[in-house]
């Protein structure tokens, strides 16, 4: 069997790239070791965690409700097996509307594990009936889109299924008594946040000296005062997690640190250190790709590796590890397969993390522009002063911009609140076109909206903004 081009991965990278390529009259095929399309953000990572934390969300506004504002519910009673059986109906949806999809594309679907021969020839592996007799497969053009893993250090893989990645996490296969969640990543409180609101004590250990490093610590600090509420005293930073064992129905961990030493046990551990590249066992060496310590795929900015016809995305060629970078990585490797002169060259990738409140960034970040030695002027706007915010009962949440104070450009936007995620996408358009912050101040926001504090941050540079009395500092 031979194809003009071939997808290996049928993720949010992977099933982009196949329908554009189809949609622009190529002959596709995609190559999946899976049954079902999405990849791991649709089947066991964003959307599922992201239907888990709605149902966190709503737990905790009926919360508020009670202590705030008079409106009172009885505590929640979660059905497990309904709990699971939403969320696994949310994945059957959206995979089987992929699957129709690459049928109505034309879209030559193989369930089977690709290994590249050479350059130009892929072995398949399985026992499907879509692999061709012959068990190879010829091409053109090959896109490798095969995403990542949970990453799980050997000293805690013990064997035990008390002891879960993320994947384990989100099958829910009880509501433990108590967890422990090692690492202070997004995916690891995100997922502590949907238990610990569905009855679970959840206690959170990081060896660094505080939460969601790559994170600007303004964004942070709001997260962490809500999360110690959810959590209790129970976030260890400068802390090691020394060993991990079974013992009985329960997991034993020793601590090394200032806040948390000696052992403890728990009912399930979450073990969300990063993740991996899902780059081996492909048959790489058998190519000209050169591969990192890492297990990134090295390419160009038009998703090009050493081999000229062989192209890379998504998790596979690197950081950041974000669904929405490889959708826009694919459809940059199939221009590029077209014949047309683009590359992958993007100011504002944005990275969300969906806990509550939500933290979202893009651009430059105060850290980044730290490192760099760049000069920038941060204007930030506090919640508390957004009518929107202080009828909904939240502000503890911050928008600020980074500018450029020589030329006004906005180079970077941050915000931590409620929907976050929703508004950084007006600051991705702002960064990426290149906009002045008059641009930003002179665009009409409706009111009373959250997305008013984007232009109200803006008017923080020329200290006109109407509910905040600070006038900008003359210079001298």
């Amino acid at each position: 069997m031979h194809s003009k081009v071939v997808v290996i991965g049928g993720g949010p990278g992977g099933y982009a790239a196949a329908f554009l390529a189809a949609d622009e009259g190529l002959d596709v095929t995609l190559v999946e070791a899976e049954t079902r399309l999405g990849g791991t953000c649709l089947l066991r990572g964003c959307i599922p965690s992201k239907a888990l934390l709605h149902v966190a969300k709503v737990i905790s506004e009926a919360e508020e409700l009670n202590h705030e504002w008079g409106v009172e519910f009885g505590t929640p009673k979660v059905a497990i097996d309904k709990l699971r059986g939403r969320k696994e109906k949310v994945i059957s949806t959206l995979s089987a509307g992929l699957a129709g999809l690459a049928k109505r594309r034309k879209v030559r679907m193989i369930t089977a594990r690709a290994r590249f021969k050479n350059a130009t020839t892929l072995e398949l592996q399985g026992d499907d009936a879509s692999i061709p007799a012959e068990r190879e497969l010829t091409f053109d053009h090959c896109i490798i889109a095969t995403g990542s893993v949970p990453a799980m250090p050997p000293a805690f893989n013990i064997g035990s299924d008390r002891v879960m990645d993320s994947t384990g996490a989100l099958n829910l296969a009880d509501i433990p008594e108590t967890m422990l969640v090692i690492g202070g990543g997004y995916i690891g409180l995100e997922m502590g946040t949907v238990y610990a609101q569905i009855g679970t004590k959840v206690s959170v250990v990081e060896l660094q000296d505080g939460l969601l490093m790559g994170a600007d610590r303004d964004l942070v600090k709001p997260l962490h005062k809500r999360l110690t509420k959810l959590f209790g005293e129970r976030i260890f930073l400068n802390t090691k997690v020394g060993s991990v064992a079974a013992v009985g129905n329960q997991v034993q961990v020793s601590f090394e640190g200032p806040g948390k030493y000696g052992t403890e046990k728990y009912d399930r551990v979450l073990v969300s250190v990063g993740r991996s590249p899902n780059t081996r066992n492909l048959g790489l060496e058998n190519t000209r790709l050169q591969v990192d310590k890492r297990g990134f795929i090295a390419c160009d900015r038009q998703q090009r590796t050493a081999e000229p016809n062989i192209f890379v995305i998504g998790d596979a060629a690197g950081e950041p590890m974000l669904a929405h970078k490889a959708t826009h990585e694919g459809r940059t490797a199939v221009e590029v397969i077209l014949g047309h002169s683009v590359e992958f060259d993007k100011r504002a990738i944005p990275a969300v993390v969906f806990t509550d409140p939500e933290i979202a960034w893009a651009g430059l970040t105060e850290d980044q522009a730290q490192k760099e030695g760049r000069t920038v002027e941060v204007c930030t706007y506090p919640w508390a002063a957004s009518g929107r915010a202080q009828a909904l009962g939240r502000t503890d949440g911050l928008t600020k911009w980074l500018i450029d104070p020589a030329s006004e450009q906005v180079l970077g936007c941050g915000i931590v609140g409620p929907g976050a995620g929703e508004l950084i996408a007006e600051a991705v358009l702002a960064i990426e076109m290149g906009c002045h912050i008059r641009d930003i101040n002179e665009s009409v926001h409706p009111h009373p909206t959250l997305s008013e504090t984007l232009m109200n941050a803006g008017e923080m540079f020329y200290g006109t903004a109407t509910e905040i009395y600070k006038p900008k500092k003359k210079e001298a």
